[in-house]
């Protein structure tokens, strides 16, 4: 072989070794060839189009990191997410109710504290957490200072009114308190001459026919100042005294009133009432309790319905406002095996700019205090956004089984197989023992 020859094979073989170390620097410093990878984003009630401009935005600055969100039926979410973990396959990111922690939250990756973004500061310390969402998402994601979710929105009941029916009884304005509740439930229900309701004042007092008839009833034991459970939370006390009266007995008997015929001052609502959702847009009920995705529902079947939103009343004389919380917020899968990345995701999802686009596209309250400014003003949005300030949740090991708990206590009441004060002590009882047969506490 000539030495020319050599020469030129020689100085291939330096040049490739040149740029095979140039790469591997620049890899070192993260301006190098970078893995793709894709995040697998698990949610149910969402559609993907909620997510659609904020995952192409947060694509374009990360374009080694993919995101694909799948939306799955609620029936069937909760089962297809622990079959999944178990066998291995689960997402990465994925949607839980505020409720979860107590029963999942050893599947969670909680977001790692030295997790760093471009600028070497952390991504998100627990006290920006605590500064920049409202106190319940920091009370129902967040453990032992550690993070376990971000919100993106949170959702509370507020009070739906029909403004017709309203301005025909001369009600100038939705009632504020308990009291002017009663007196509004009085003046606008209508009976028939054998005492039947032709037209229902408000959908209160049952189970089955009212939706989110257990939350009301929670939220009404929250007004009251019921200690839901124990410090430690491992036991509920639903039945226990609070200043010597008995505020969960005294919620439960007011709120199954409004189903209690004998009852002439406030009775307005039985078990054959048509569902309360559809009573409400049929003009058949004139007020109900619900949360902001039901703005929708409303308009969708009913787009000239002269409807409004007003805050939830409250106890009278009371300073303190509470309001009841339900919503979903994302986290990311112990299993995941870029555990890192969806977190980045999900501190960008949850940024004023990541949210904006959120709600932009979902009409959903904030869960951002810097938003809910911005959404004081609006008609549909206003009342749901600024109760997330004074929103509630509590501990509950298992949503599900409570909710079918809470509901069997209201119906106990409602025919007659059971006291106000044994229904209560019988939930309590029931809780308790799913309590005792979990983990404990995290």
């Amino acid at each position: 072989m000539s030495q020319t020859k050599l020469l030129i094979i020689g100085g291939a073989a330096g040049l490739a070794v040149i740029i095979l170390l140039m790469f591997l620097v620049l890899g070192s410093f993260g301006g190098g060839v970078q893995e793709k990878i894709t995040l697998q984003f698990w949610g149910t009630f969402d559609e993907s189009s909620f997510y659609h401009d904020a995952i192409a935005d947060f694509e374009k600055s990360n374009p080694n990191i993919n995101v694909m969100y799948r939306q799955f039926n609620f029936e069937d979410y909760e089962k297809q997410l622990i079959d999944s973990f178990a066998a291995g396959t689960g997402p990465d990111v994925w949607l839980m109710h505020n409720t979860w922690l107590p029963k999942h939250y050893d599947k969670i990756q909680p977001l790692p504290q030295q997790l760093l973004a471009e600028d070497k500061k952390p991504l998100l310390t627990f006290k920006e957490f605590q500064e920049q969402f409202v106190d319940v998402a920091v009370e129902d994601l967040a453990a032992g200072a550690q993070i376990y979710a971000l919100p993106l929105y949170v959702d509370t009941l507020a009070l739906y009114y029909n403004k017709d029916l309203l301005n025909s009884a001369g009600i100038v304005s939705p009632p504020s308190n308990w009291d002017e509740f009663n007196d509004a439930v009085k003046k606008l229900t209508v009976f028939d001459g054998r005492g039947n309701i032709l037209r229902s004042g408000a959908a209160i007092g049952t189970a089955k026919n009212i939706n989110r008839s257990t939350d009301i009833l929670a939220l009404l034991m929250l007004q009251s100042g019921v200690k839901m459970t124990n410090t430690g939370n491992t036991a509920v006390a639903f039945s226990d005294p609070v200043g010597g009266v008995k505020v969960g007995e005294t919620a439960l008997q007011y709120y199954t009133d409004f189903a209690r015929q004998s009852n002439g001052q406030t009775y307005t609502w039985n078990d054959s009432q048509h569902y309360s959702v559809d009573a409400f847009i049929e003009g058949n009920v004139a007020m109900m309790f619900n949360y902001s995705h039901h703005v929708k529902t409303i308009r969708d079947k009913s787009a000239r319905f002269n409807f409004a939103i007003a805050s939830i009343p409250q106890i009278s004389d009371t300073p303190i406002a509470v309001n009841y919380a339900n919503y979903w917020a994302p986290t990311v899968s112990k299993q995941s095996k870029y555990s890192d990345a969806a977190w980045k995701f999900l501190v960008y999802l949850s940024s004023a700019k990541g949210a904006t686009f959120y709600l932009n596209a979902s009409g959903r309250p904030s869960a951002r205090r810097d938003l809910i400014e911005q959404q004081k003003t609006d008609p549909d949005l206003g009342a749901f956004a600024v109760q997330a300030l004074s929103a509630k949740s509590w501990y509950q090991i298992d949503n599900s089984a409570i909710e079918t708990i809470f509901a069997d206590m209201i119906s106990d009441v409602n025919f007659g197989r059971a006291s106000a004060g044994s229904a209560l002590q019988a939930a309590e009882n029931k809780v308790n023992v799913l309590m005792s047969r979990s983990r404990g506490s995290f």
